[in-house]
């Protein structure tokens, strides 16, 4: 078993999805967003907030992760109101942008990072659609202002890289991250025997 210093919903659905085992504890930090090196941000929050949980839980593994979603070289995290959730819609919507998550694991005092990209292509949205949608209230808490696995699927035309990434957390990277770390993420299966 593991810890996940996250307090996202997305990324624990995801972690269970695989049938991971893990409990989840939320470090309170305080993430950087320069903008000039959006890699090596998410990088650098996924790190702070697995070693301010490691450093509480010296004897688990613990897994951080930190999502941005990046356009023309900006960096947008999730937005602080309705009206930002607009905004960045509208810089989104007929574009291509990437999505970074940066994923690390600090066990035993070693440390293994790494970032996953992947491109995401939205469909042109009109002004009114983007109210309507910021209206449902789904792109509240989420990076970028949307939610691809709800209702802002219809207006994802093209995806390159993984999906879970977009979702919240790269799962095939993290799962390879954690056998370099010599992490087990699932129950050996007669653990439930």
């Amino acid at each position: 078993m593991f810890i996940l210093a996250s307090a996202s919903p997305r990324r624990r659905a995801l972690l269970r999805q695989i049938g991971a085992q893990f409990v989840s504890i939320t470090p309170a930090v305080a993430e950087r967003k320069d903008g000039e090196h959006p890699r090596d941000d998410v990088i650098y929050n996924a790190l702070m907030k697995a070693r301010k949980v490691a450093a509480e839980y010296p004897d688990h593994a613990v897994l951080g992760a930190d999502t941005a979603i990046v356009l023309g070289g900006k960096s947008f995290g999730k937005p602080r109101d309705a009206e930002e959730a607009r905004h960045i819609l509208s810089l989104l919507e007929g574009r291509q942008h990437t999505v970074l998550t940066g994923i690390a694991w600090v066990v035993d005092g070693r440390v293994v990072t790494d970032a996953t990209e992947t491109t995401v292509r939205f469909a042109p949205m009109s002004p009114a659609e983007i109210a309507a949608y910021v209206a449902t209230g789904e792109p509240m808490g989420k990076a970028g202002a949307y939610a691809i696995q709800g209702r802002a699927a219809v207006y994802i035309e093209e995806i390159h890289g993984s999906f879970s990434n977009v979702v919240g957390l790269p799962l095939y990277a993290v799962a390879a991250l954690a056998r370099t770390a010599g992490v087990v993420m699932e129950a050996a299966d007669d653990a439930a025997l």
